[in-house]
């Protein structure tokens, strides 16, 4: 049996893991034999994960987490290791927009609420640095492992309202190209260090700027599926796939990449 892409028994870790995308990716995973460890804000939700995943015959657990918090953080990653003694993988999927570090259409760049607009950098990429200090630590001790940070359509694209979730997210990009050469350069090639670019998925969070109540596309969505030659949105299951093969020996040569997922939105031209 070939186990290239295999990721049996590697311990992952995956910040923002009760979001959409972090417990869609971490059930994978976690039923293609991982040892999953879903760290979030909301322990409620991430009891739920975490049961479902087990009720279905996969390894995972729930850590209470503050990605902004290194003292929290860093706790986080003793417990993993007292439970597992290795971190293989870590997938940054913390995030999220705030309405203040948006600029709507009735609105202009003087509207920008400077407060929010920050905290929507710090929630986003600080919000990956500290992790990634933290948990790139035991994979140094052990000479390998893989970091999966999550980029957006909106880091090659100036678009139009979302200015800080933008701005954070081109950071992720130039981060983790700036990170994929300072970990091989200065630890081991073993370590590998990559994003991902989800197209448009719908959300509860964007799920009003995309869709009218009845269902129907917003101007908005109207723009992304014009602009999406596959001519839908994502799906969540759909990143999987690319997850995986990032996070297994299949890219063991692969480094300091974006990989996107978008159905060719960021190829399209007129």
């Amino acid at each position: 049996m070939n186990e290239l892409f295999s990721v049996k028994d590697k311990v992952v870790v995956i910040t923002g893991g009760t979001g959409v995308l972090g417990a869609c990716i971490g059930e994978y995973l976690a039923l293609e034999g991982a040892k999953v460890v879903i760290m979030g804000r909301r322990k409620d939700e991430g009891d739920k994960i975490v049961n479902d995943i087990r009720s279905k015959g996969g390894e995972a657990m729930f850590l209470t987490t503050d990605v902004m918090n290194e003292d929290v953080v860093r706790r986080n990653c003793e417990d993993i290791l007292a439970k597992y003694g290795k971190v293989d993988a870590l997938l940054n999927a913390a995030g999220g927009n705030m309405p203040g570090a948006t600029i709507a259409p009735d609105k202009t760049f003087f509207d920008l609420k400077v407060e929010e607009f920050s905290r929507v950098l710090d929630l986003n990429l600080i919000g990956t640095v500290i992790p990634t200090q933290v948990f790139l630590k035991p994979m140094v001790k052990a000479g390998k492992g893989a970091i999966v940070n999550f980029s957006s359509m909106a880091a090659f694209r100036p678009m139009t309202r979302v200015c800080g979730y933008a701005a954070a997210k081109a950071g992720i990009s130039n981060f983790t190209a700036f990170l994929a050469n300072e970990v091989a350069t200065k630890f081991t090639s073993g370590i590998r260090v990559n994003a991902i670019a989800p197209g448009f998925f719908l959300t509860n969070q964007n799920r009003a700027l995309l869709t009218n109540p009845d269902g129907s596309l917003t101007q908005r969505g109207e723009d992304v599926i014009r602009q999406t030659p596959f001519k839908r949105f994502v799906n969540p299951e759909e990143l999987c796939g690319t997850i995986q093969y990032l996070i297994s020996d299949a890219s063991s040569f692969v480094t300091g990449t974006v990989a996107v997922v978008d159905g060719g939105f960021n190829a399209f031209a007129m």
